[in-house]
C-alpha cells in the first residue's frame, strides 16, 4: 500500500494497563502478536497508535471521535475477560463508522459458537464431527447413541481453553462428569464432539471476494506411548510440555495434489459459510482414507511471526510486513465498497 495511514491498534487487557503506551505489556511474551504488528506497521511507514481495552469502551469511543484513524487494526479477542463479547467490539466499530481489520460481529459470533457453527456447516454439506450440546442449567441427559470416543469442549471459547486430556471420554459416566466440569468451572455450555482419528491440519486464508489459500500447516504428536491425540490447552501453550511429548509443527506435504486441493476448497467454503473476512484459519482433521472434517474456524488467528499464519504466508512468498499490509488493504477495500 503506497498511502501512509493513521492506524489505531486496539488491544484487549486482562488487568489495568501499566500506562497509556502499554510499554511494559509490549515487552512480554504474551504480547508478541501486538508487538510484531506494531513494528511491521512502523516499518511500512504507517503511523500506528495504540489503545488497550479492559472493561470500558469510553476511551476507545473518545479516541476515535476526537482523532478518527484511517483504519483500526483490531486485535481484541474478549472484553472484560469474556470472549463471547469480542463481537461487541467489532459492532461498536461498525457503529462508529470506522474501517477495521478482520471479521465483523456476525462472523465472530458464528465462529465462536461451536454448536451453531457446526449446524451451519452441516446445512452447507460440509463434513464436521457429530456432536451433542449440553446447556448450562439443564439436566445432563446423555443421548442413547453417542459416537464414542468424544471430546467435551466449552462452547464459546478458543485457543483450546477448557480442553484437557480428560476431555476425551469413552463412556456415559465420564461424559457427564466432564460436561459438569465445563458447566461449573468454565461456566459455558458444552458440546461432546465425535473424536476424529487423523492428521490435524491448519488452513490459513487471506481475502474476501477472492480467497488465497496459504500452504497448509500440520502437527505431529510424537511417538511416545500414551502420547496426546489432540491439542489441549497445556499442550498448546506450554513449550516444555510440547518438548516432553515431541510435539512438532510443520508443513503438510504428505497429501496428493487432489487431496490438498480438496482441503483448500472445503476451507474456503467454511470461510464463506461462517462469514469470515480479510484473514482467518480453518482447523481440520483428515483421516487415513482422506475424509476431510472441519473442526472449527478461527476468525482471529495469531498474527505473530513464527506462528502458523505468518509461516504459511512466508512459505507462499509473502513477507511479514507485506502480510500485514495486505490485511490493511483488504479491510480498506471492503469498507469502501
Amino acid at each position: 500500500m503506497k498511502r501512509k495511514l493513521d492506524v489505531l491498534c486496539v488491544f484487549d487487557l486482562i488487568e489495568p494497563p501499566s500506562g497509556p503506551d502499554l510499554v511494559e505489556e509490549l515487552k512480554t511474551y504474551d504480547w508478541k502478536t501486538e508487538r510484531h504488528v506494531l513494528r511491521a506497521l512502523e516499518k511500512l511507514g504507517h503511523r500506528p497508535s495504540i489503545i488497550g481495552i479492559l472493561d470500558d469502551v469510553t476511551p476507545l469511543v473518545e479516541r476515535i471521535r476526537s482523532s478518527p484513524p484511517d483504519i483500526v487494526f483490531n486485535l481484541t479477542e474478549h472484553f472484560g475477560g469474556d470472549r463471547s463479547l469480542d463481537k461487541s467490539i467489532a459492532a461498536l466499530l461498525d457503529l462508529l463508522g470506522v474501517p477495521y481489520t478482520g471479521a465483523g460481529p456476525l462472523g465472530l459470533a458464528l465462529a465462536r459458537d461451536k454448536a451453531l457453527s457446526k449446524k451451519i456447516l452441516t446445512y452447507h454439506h460440509i463434513r464436521t464431527p457429530a456432536f451433542t450440546e449440553f446447556k448450562r442449567g439443564k439436566r445432563i441427559k446423555v443421548p442413547k447413541h453417542v459416537p464414542y470416543p468424544v471430546i467435551v469442549k466449552p462452547v464459546g471459547e478458543d485457543a483450546s481453553e477448557g480442553i484437557a486430556r480428560a476431555s476425551l471420554v469413552h463412556r456415559d459416566k465420564d461424559l457427564v462428569e466432564r460436561v459438569r466440569f465445563v458447566h461449573e468451572s468454565v461456566e459455558r455450555n458444552a458440546i461432546a464432539e465425535q473424536y476424529i482419528e487423523g492428521r490435524e491440519i491448519f488452513c490459513s486464508i487471506l481475502g474476501n471476494d477472492r480467497l488465497r489459500v496459504l500452504p497448509l500447516r500440520t502437527m505431529w504428536y510424537g511417538t511416545k506411548p500414551g502420547r496426546p491425540k489432540f491439542l489441549t490447552y497445556r499442550l498448546k501453550w506450554d513449550m516444555d510440555y510440547q518438548q516432553r511429548w515431541g510435539l512438532e509443527f510443520g508443513f503438510a506435504v504428505e497429501f496428493s495434489d487432489e487431496v490438498y486441493e480438496r482441503i483448500g476448497q472445503v476451507s474456503k467454503r467454511t470461510y464463506r459459510a461462517l462469514v469470515l473476512r480479510d484473514y482467518g484459519r480453518i482447523d481440520l482433521r483428515v483421516t487415513e482414507d482422506n475424509k476431510i472434517y472441519v473442526i472449527e474456524a478461527n476468525p482471529n488467528p495469531f498474527l505473530a511471526r513464527r506462528e502458523d499464519f505468518a509461516d504459511s504466508a512466508l512459505e507462499d512468498g509473502i513477507e511479514y510486513e507485506a502480510m500485514i499490509d495486505r490485511i490493511l488493504s483488504l479491510a480498506l477495500k471492503r469498507s469502501a465498497e
